[in-house]
């Protein structure tokens, strides 16, 4: 009994903290590997470029890459003044909270199991202050495991972004994440197709590195809104070492046009 009290009162606690958050959207891949950190960082910088308020929430427990991606992986979080924890603000419109700001060591491997990660999670959730945010992106693990699942049953108005690239064995693992989402009672918000053609620098000629069409092809077959294509590019590559935030440093580039057609299509999805 008391177990049930302590979980509901933690349900009540994050409930009552994202009460000033809009929109949650969890970014999902059913595979390591198709730049799901990348593209669910740079969703965020593209909305908070565009002016709203956004929180990045990096739940990828064994592997937080986020810090590294914008380039604050050196930041911590602190206290805030009511006793809560601030997180780390990327720009004036957007604020970032990663396991990665908890480790002494970046290279400290995280050794837990379903629970302890579960309890972090909700300790994101209920005890960060995230204040007003237009949106909660939420940057997941590739798969369909405890994180997504603790995220999903934590917050249940929870939408989804499903990122894979247009090879079979990714388009195989998408089905999983969409009968997942599906299973949960998620809002499929859409399907990003990553790492989409290649534009050679030298002749300006596409060249089919990884197919193309795969993503948009099976969100025909699932009846599932697809969002769009993004091209590959070896400066998105460059940023994401670097710690440079890509849309905002390649502002004309085709892929920050393709990451703002995202943008308007899930800020103004069709009725």
């Amino acid at each position: 009994m008391q177990k049930m009290k302590d979980s509901t009162d933690e349900n009540i606690k994050i409930k009552e903290n994202l009460k000033g958050v809009e929109h949650v959207v969890m970014v999902m891949s059913g595979k390591g590997g198709v730049g799901k950190s990348t593209v669910a960082s740079n969703i965020a910088l593209t909305l908070a470029d565009k002016g709203r308020k956004v929180g990045l929430l990096d739940i990828d427990i064994h592997g937080p890459n986020l810090p590294k991606i914008l380039g604050v992986g050196r930041k911590r979080m602190t206290a805030s003044s009511n006793n809560r924890i601030e997180p780390v603000h990327i720009t004036d419109n957007l604020k970032l909270v990663s396991m990665a700001f908890l480790l002494e060591d970046e290279n400290q491997a995280v050794i837990w199991r379903g629970p302890l990660k579960m309890k972090v999670i909700q300790q994101f959730l209920g005890d960060i202050e995230w204040g007003d945010l237009d949106w909660l992106i939420v940057d997941a693990p590739p798969g369909t495991g405890d994180e997504p699942l603790s995220m999903a049953q934590l917050v249940p108005a929870t939408g989804a972004i499903i990122v894979t690239t247009p090879q079979e064995i990714s388009l195989l693992d998408v089905r999983k994440s969409v009968t997942f989402a599906q299973k949960l009672s998620l809002k499929i918000l859409g399907i990003v197709e990553n790492m989409s053609g290649l534009i050679c620098p030298n002749c300006g000629a596409e060249i089919q590195l990884f197919k193309k069409g795969g993503g948009e092809r099976i969100a025909k077959e699932m009846d599932i809104p697809f969002l769009g294509r993004i091209p590959i590019d070896p400066d998105v590559v460059d940023a994401t070492d670097s710690g440079i935030p890509y849309v905002k440093e390649y502002p004309d580039s085709l892929v920050t046009k393709a990451f703002k057609d995202i943008v308007d299509k899930i800020s103004n999805p069709p009725v």
